[in-house]
């Protein structure tokens, strides 16, 4: 692998050198020691004139969402928080919650000199009830029955009916319904067709420059940035300009960042290795091997359609399950760096207390019916101490600990039991040919293909590969299907297995599990060939009836005044999808951070991890007043 990551740099190095060498000046003559260079996720900007994030995807990574724009509450999975930007404190509901409250902070002002009020508010809900084609016309037609101020810093939201989950729809996480500037938006006849630029912020800084070709844009801190929530609850952002450049392949970001001309990237475990090799002021959020970021709050693995055979059968995909050795798929997967997880919620800090450890002893006793009085435990504890002596054995240096281990590799999975799968299959009809392959219950050949993304850097492609793997050798014939129409195909229903995240991400902060567990109550559930709502998890097409009661219990359920009633409805829930496993979770997302120290320090690594680590996150405007200039 070292030597496979030297080769990577050093075609880097002879191939692009001209081509990166022509952005080593910065625009308009900025100074490299104020300026922070950072990756952005979703690479060049396709509309680069356009910050008008409310009428559709606006690419927001490119600093809307990080710089520009503060939400009224926003997630920080590193920490386990909820925390209040625009809003001075968390929703108050009424008893029946029919009606929440919004309190602002007061003392914050958009970037234009225009101070952010209630007004603010009231007319971006209400201009999204009459607005069909604004990004959050959908839920807010649907549940707010009017929307007005008692004064001005606070709104008060009826609804039509009861819904103690209203509030997560301003709650950042990676997207969510941001105020807009009443003064700006009430003067535009169309606010569909409206470009909003330049744009005013709310955020601590505010559009220097862009490229036309879309490639970077440009933020300047604010002159007035203790205006705003960033500087109110942290301090002033150091930066004072910051650089966010779009990179269409994984050379070109090595090579800026062992140049000094990239801060902040997140590169493939390959690419990550070769920048740790060639520089010597690079780090990771791990100082250590594995490196990588693995807190992140979404989840990976495989996802069944549960509307097409055999997939609709718990049996057949609990067969599934057993037929894969999950260390030689991490080996595969993500090159044994990532933990593993056995229910379908990421292995992060603020779940670990919660839902992990309290379901560890009924995963423990959890058992399969194999027929004839025969049951199986399938749980397997001593995972992540088989992912860490294989890693041992490949050269890497694994902590003694046994608390670090699971840390790092995850509580527990399922075992690799190819017999008690080939017990479930033969229970439902299926068959081995002479050749060992697998046959469906009429005799016909069974042939699995998983849709993935075509993208090889991605979980999902990376999910596809160690699945086929796996269940080739079980002797199922098995292939990986990478499309561009991968989303389409997923979302319409038009696949058998698929590498769609298989549960769709929670909140990564409190105990409320409603983002996750929402898809899968059989109101959102729709016939192949129509799109479902959430893709994630949902596009399994899979519904429970108990499942079905525990989520409309979380709706009349207060999240943050019933946290413990929360908390175990979010157990009852997770009980449930594991025994159906109508998709199958793996490992938790893993991020290849790799920051550069030659200009700033104090990175949040996994050492004082004091803001979730990602330059793509909305959060990242939190990070920005922590970081130092480097002493040279």
């Amino acid at each position: 692998m070292r030597q496979k990551s030297l080769i990577i740099v050093s075609l880097v190095l002879a191939v692009i050198f001209l081509a990166s060498a022509a952005f080593a000046q910065l625009p308009a003559g900025l100074s490299r020691g104020e300026t922070l260079i950072v990756d952005q996720l979703s690479r060049r900007v396709r509309i680069p004139g356009n910050f008008n994030l409310w009428s559709g995807w606006k690419t927001p990574d490119r600093g809307i969402q990080q710089l520009m724009l503060e939400p009224l509450w926003i997630v920080d999975y590193a920490t386990g928080e909820v925390i209040s930007a625009l809003a001075a404190e968390l929703p108050i509901y009424n008893s029946d919650f029919t009606q929440m409250t919004i309190k602002l902070r007061e003392g914050i002002y958009w970037s234009d000199g225009v101070p952010i009020t209630a007004d603010d508010v009231v007319f971006t809900i209400d201009l999204h009830v009459r607005t069909p084609g604004l990004l959050y016309h959908g839920p807010m037609a649907e549940f707010v029955d009017k929307v007005y101020k008692t004064d001005d810093h606070t709104v008060v939201v009826e609804l039509k009916g009861p819904n103690s989950r209203f509030h997560t729809h301003f709650l950042d996480r990676w997207g969510c319904l941001r105020i807009m500037p009443k003064h700006v938006f009430e003067k535009i006849e169309d606010p569909l067709a409206f470009e909003f630029n330049p744009p005013v912020s709310s955020g601590p800084y505010v559009l220097y420059d862009y490229d036309p070709a879309g490639f970077w844009t440009l933020w300047e801190r604010r002159e007035d940035w203790e205006r705003t929530p960033t500087g109110i609850l942290y301090g002033e952002p150091k930066p004072k300009y910051v650089l966010v450049r779009g990179f269409e392949g994984e050379e070109a970001r090595i090579l800026a960042q062992v140049r000094h001309e990239l801060d902040m990237a997140q590169h493939t475990p390959e690419g990550l290795r070769a920048v740790l090799e060639k520089s010597n002021t690079v780090r990771a959020w791990r100082k250590e091997w594995p490196w990588v970021v693995n807190i992140d709050p979404c989840i990976t693995g495989i996802m069944f359609n549960n509307m097409v055979e055999p997939y609709d059968n718990r049996e057949v995909r609990w067969a599934l399950v057993l037929a894969i050795n999950i260390v030689d798929y991490m080996a595969i997967a993500f090159d044994l760096m990532a933990p593993v997880s056995p229910i379908h919620l990421p292995p992060v800090p603020a779940y670990r207390e919660a839902f992990f450890e309290p379901l560890e002893g009924w995963l423990k006793e959890f058992e399969l019916d194999l027929g004839n009085g025969e049951k199986f435990k399938p749980y397997d504890p001593e995972v992540p101490f088989k992912i860490a002596q294989a890693a041992k054995e490949r050269g890497f240096p694994v902590p003694e600990d046994p608390e670090a281990i699971k840390e790092l590799f995850g509580i527990g999975w399922w075992k690799y039991a190819p017999d008690v799968a080939e017990k479930l299959l033969k229970k439902n009809g299926f068959s081995r040919g002479e050749d060992g392959k697998w046959r469906l219950p009429d005799g016909s050949l069974w042939k699995v293909t998983i849709v993935s993304s075509p993208d090889p850097t991605h979980h999902h492609f990376r999910n596809a590969t160690a699945v086929a793997e796996e269940w080739r050798k079980f002797g199922i014939d098995a292939e990986v299907l990478p499309t561009e129409n991968y989303n389409t195909l997923v979302f319409n229903g038009e696949f058998e297995v698929t590498t769609q995240w298989p549960a769709a991400e929670p909140w990564g902060a409190g105990v409320d599990l409603s983002r996750t567990l929402d898809p899968w109550h059989s109101r959102s559930v729709v016939p192949i060939g129509e799109t479902v709502a959430v893709g994630p998890g949902g596009a399994a097409r899979w519904s429970n009836p108990e499942l079905d009661k525990i989520i409309e219990k979380m709706e009349i359920t207060d999240p943050f005044a019933d946290i413990e009633t929360t908390r175990l409805l979010g157990i009852e829930a997770l009980k449930i999808v594991v025994k159906e496993m109508p998709t199958i979770p793996t490992y938790g997302y893993c991020g290849a951070v790799a920051w550069d120290e030659y200009y700033w320090t104090n990175y949040p690594g996994a050492e004082n991890p004091y803001t979730q680590p990602y330059q793509h996150w909305p959060n990242f405007k939190y990070m920005l007043p922590f970081l130092e200039k480097a002493k040279k």
